[in-house]
């Protein structure tokens, strides 16, 4: 949705949220309703807006190392996982980008092709936006866990991060 939003609204991602900022609005449904009411934007991509310009403001302040910090903290065996999965992915180009939030980190090039997220004090789940790739063996289905991905593989070990983790994981990033 954010790679169409200049074609559909004609306005970048970065654009509507300076735009929000100038607006007044500061809860979900203030956004929205100003979006749809002032900018004739659908309600799809309002919501969208909203929700990230919620999130940047959330996490507006906060360093990378902090956000991470919290994400781990109680949870610090599953860290080391964090850090093979970061050193991997860099290695895959200069373009690759992690962005942390409140509860997750997004891993980007040109678009969001995984999110690394601690869940439990044993489990980390890895989401993988792979297109046209089935659900097979432990890469399965996000289903509901999160509709920014399409897959989902658990992870409680650094041995976890293997070489058919990485092939899927490159084919995300070869597609995004």
């Amino acid at each position: 949705m954010i790679a169409n939003l200049p074609d559909k609204t004609g306005k970048s991602i970065d654009q509507w949220l300076a735009l929000v900022t100038t607006s007044g609005a500061a809860k979900h449904g203030e956004i929205v309703k100003w979006l749809k009411g002032e900018h004739a934007v659908s309600h799809g991509y309002a919501n969208l807006i909203a929700h990230r310009f919620l999130s940047a403001a959330s996490t507006a302040g906060q360093s990378e190392d902090a956000l991470i910090s919290a994400q781990y903290a109680g949870k610090e065996s599953l860290r080391p996982i964090y850090q093979a999965l970061r050193t991997k992915l860099a290695a895959f180009g200069s373009d690759v980008e992690f962005a942390p939030k409140k509860a997750y980190v997004s891993v980007r090039r040109s678009k969001q092709f995984a999110l690394v997220q601690p869940s439990t004090k044993t489990r980390m789940d890895l989401g993988i936006q792979i297109k046209g790739r089935r659900a097979e063996g432990r890469l399965e289905e996000s289903g509901s866990w999160n509709s920014m991905v399409s897959h989902r593989v658990k992870l409680e070990h650094v041995g976890d991060v293997d070489q058919e983790l990485l092939g899927w994981l490159r084919e995300a990033y070869e597609q995004a």
